[in-house]
């Protein structure tokens, strides 16, 4: 159904399941199993596996320890490796171009944190005419709570809840679990 014409194939995004982002996040090791249960899936069934890392000035600079994916989740030398500075994916990286070129129209989406770059990434790729997504058991975000956050299971129930949602001319949004996930239907 996306409005991207010639783009009929789906693709998994895996959004910055790095060891700094992911430290204190909640649910963490359950999270990246769901990922990694997809990323299985999705290398089975031959659909693009696409991987997205942060980097700031700060705790998330290149090449530190902080910076790197989990050792849990290893990334095939033939999977794209997008590396963004804001929290939108899309937001001046290659990753549009990557996407084009394999074909993709509907993005299934992953990662971390829920209340920052998985929220802009998923609406980044929504008004860019995608069809988007959101596995529900497979983002997380930490805990914010001391600076007026609600509860990180709240932030991630509400995203879930909202995204299932999201209604646009000629694009379809969902919110499913990792069990629901089907790369070949929208």
């Amino acid at each position: 159904m996306t409005t991207l014409a010639d783009r009929p194939n789906t693709a998994l995004l895996v959004i910055d399941v790095q060891k700094g982002v992911v430290a204190g996040a909640h649910d963490r090791d359950a999270v990246i199993a769901n990922i990694d249960t997809l990323i299985g899936k999705a290398r089975a069934q031959d659909v693009p596996v696409i991987w997205v890392q942060h980097s700031d000035g700060h705790e998330l600079q290149r090449e530190s320890e902080a910076w790197q994916y989990v050792p849990e989740l290893v990334r095939r030398d033939d999977e794209p490796l997008v590396h963004k500075l804001y929290g939108d994916s899309f937001e001046d990286t290659d990753l549009e171009a990557r996407l084009a070129e394999r074909g993709v129209g509907r993005l299934v989406v992953t990662g971390a944190q829920t209340d920052a770059c998985i929220r802009s990434t998923l609406h980044g790729a929504f008004v860019r005419g995608y069809d988007v997504t959101l596995v529900g058991d497979a983002h997380t975000t930490e805990d914010l709570t001391a600076y007026g956050a609600p509860a990180p299971e709240q932030v991630i129930a509400h995203t879930n809840l909202y995204w299932q949602f999201q209604t646009a001319p000629g694009r379809g949004a969902a919110t499913v679990p990792t069990a629901e996930v089907d790369f070949g239907t929208p």
